[in-house]
This record gives C-alpha cells, sequence and structure tokens, in this order.
C-alpha cells in the first residue's frame, strides 16, 4: 500500500465506497473484515454509504451487515434511496430523447443494451454476454423484452456490454460525444460502459452527500477500483484506489491499497481513515 509524498491527513467524518472491485472480492462477496472496518468507523463516529452502478435492489444484501443508515447511491447516483429501499431521496433520468439516440450509438458499436428504469432491468437477449453473472450479482432477474419501446421515459440507466474491451472504451468515447453534456458515460468495469444522467455520477453522489449530511466535501474518503470512480475522487478530500486499479486511477488517488482479493478495501480504512481518525482524537 502506498500514498503519495508529503500527503497531509484530512480528517474523514464519512467514507463513500464503490461496491463492486473494492467493497466485495470477485466473487462477489463481503468479508468478515471488510464488514468489521466498516463497524469500526461507524464506531468512531465516522459516517457510512456506498454507491455503484447497481441498481438498489442490488445493494440491498449489503445493508445489514453494515448497519447502513445514510442513502445509498445507485445507477453511480441516479437514485439516492434511503436503507428501507423504497424513500427515494432524490433520482434523476435520462433527459427525454436521449435513450433513443445513445442505444443506437451502442448497438452501432456491436454491444448489448440492458437499459435500467428506478424500479426494473429490462434485457432483450437473457442469454447475452454477462446477463447471467449479473443477475447473480444483484439477486434478481431482468425482464425480457422484445424492444425498448415504452420503456424509454423513466430510464436511470443505460448499460453496453461486451467483451470486446477495446470495442468498449470506443463506445465510451463515442457515447461521451453523441450525448455531450447531456449525459454521463464511464466505464464500470472494463466490460460495462454505464450510461447516466450528467449529474448522476459518482463525483454528484460526493457533493449530495455532503450537502444531504453537512459534512464538507474535504472531510469525505473515497475508495474505488475504475474510471468512473476518479470522478469522486477529485470531488473528496480524501482518495483510496484499489491495488487491482489500473494505474491511471491509481494516480489519480491520494493512497493505493492493496487489491479486493486481499483485503484491500479493510486495509485502506484501518491504515488511512481509522489510524488517522484515532491519531486526531
Amino acid at each position: 500500500m502506498a500514498s503519495k509524498s508529503g500527503v497531509e491527513r484530512k480528517q474523514v467524518r464519512m467514507v463513500i465506497a464503490d461496491v463492486d472491485g473494492t467493497l466485495v472480492t470477485q466473487q462477489k462477496v463481503l468479508t468478515p473484515r471488510a464488514a468489521e472496518s466498516v463497524l469500526r468507523l461507524h464506531d468512531a463516529g465516522i459516517q457510512f454509504s456506498v454507491t455503484s452502478g447497481r441498481p438498489p435492489r442490488g445493494m440491498a444484501m449489503l445493508i445489514e451487515p453494515l448497519k447502513i443508515v445514510q442513502p445509498l447511491a445507485a445507477f453511480n447516483g441516479g437514485v439516492l434511496i434511503e436503507p428501507d429501499l423504497k424513500t427515494v431521496v432524490d433520482q434523476k433520468f435520462l433527459p427525454a430523447g436521449i435513450p433513443e439516440q445513445i442505444i443506437k450509438v451502442i448497438g452501432d458499436h456491436g454491444l448489448d443494451v440492458w437499459l435500467y428504469t428506478d424500479t426494473a432491468w429490462f434485457v432483450r437477449d437473457p442469454k447475452a454476454a454477462h446477463v447471467a453473472r449479473e443477475e447473480w450479482t444483484v439477486k434478481f432477474p431482468p425482464t425480457v423484452v422484445k424492444s425498448f419501446d415504452g420503456l424509454l421515459g423513466r430510464v436511470a440507466k443505460i448499460v453496453g456490454v461486451s467483451d470486446d474491451l477495446e470495442g468498449v472504451a470506443k463506445c465510451e468515447k463515442d457515447v461521451q460525444a453523441a450525448g455531450g453534456e447531456h449525459v454521463s458515460a464511464a466505464r464500470s468495469q472494463p466490460y460495462y460502459l454505464d450510461v447516466t444522467h450528467p449529474q448522476a455520477n459518482k463525483g454528484g453522489v460526493v457533493l449530495a452527500m455532503s450537502k444531504l449530511l453537512n459534512i464538507p466535501a474535504e472531510e469525505i474518503a473515497t475508495i474505488g477500483d475504475m474510471p468512473n470512480d476518479v470522478l469522486m475522487f477529485v470531488k473528496s478530500g480524501t482518495s483510496i484506489a484499489m491495488g487491482n486499479a489500473s494505474k491511471e486511477v491509481q494516480a489519480s488517488a491520494t493512497y493505493v491499497t492493496a487489491s479486493n482479493e486481499d483485503e484491500g478495501f479493510a486495509k485502506a480504512m484501518e491504515d488511512f481513515v481509522l489510524k488517522a481518525r484515532s491519531a486526531q482524537v
């Protein structure tokens, strides 16, 4: 684990964590040590929440073991929802006319398309790449449809999916160009391109939590592993990249921890948050 030389440790009053590739292992397991580190945050008076490209129901399994009491940021901030998974604090849908345009661009690149509204997940091919894996991850099945017609009025997220990783990267740039200021488009995994409302990104999550809880963004620590997590790194006072993150993502963070297969999340909480808090008390 490493930190940039000369970094001054800031007071941390809240931690916002990415989920996949960060909080859980590659097998989507929340380890006992990771859970214990979050409980230690609570004991130290440090607020905790999670942000993910997952839908709200896809984070349900984290709420009880982590004793989450603050809103969760689903769809990279597209829906901010209380831990009861019923009370919506805020939601941001893609602007009218944009979903059709984005679906076409993604399709032109040969990627499969998934569509999420505030309450449902729709796919056109249940046997396409990563559908079964995603169903296992979020613990609920998609709704299979022949087309997305009639479903485009409350779109929280569109996902382009492919195992052609270079193709996903190229699609990301073209979606950003096509959507312009009307979308936020970033890869949440090398094979997933997440497209949401322009204010529904992880940087926006930091600002929303800061406002909601009256905690300055400089006193919020963020931790993640993917390019879309850099958006929250730049808005928070302390940022931690996972050891499994790319060199580019690691270079954007204040600290670098171990990988998610080597208790990187727990080690980050212990070394960069809790120790610093103890030193300040």
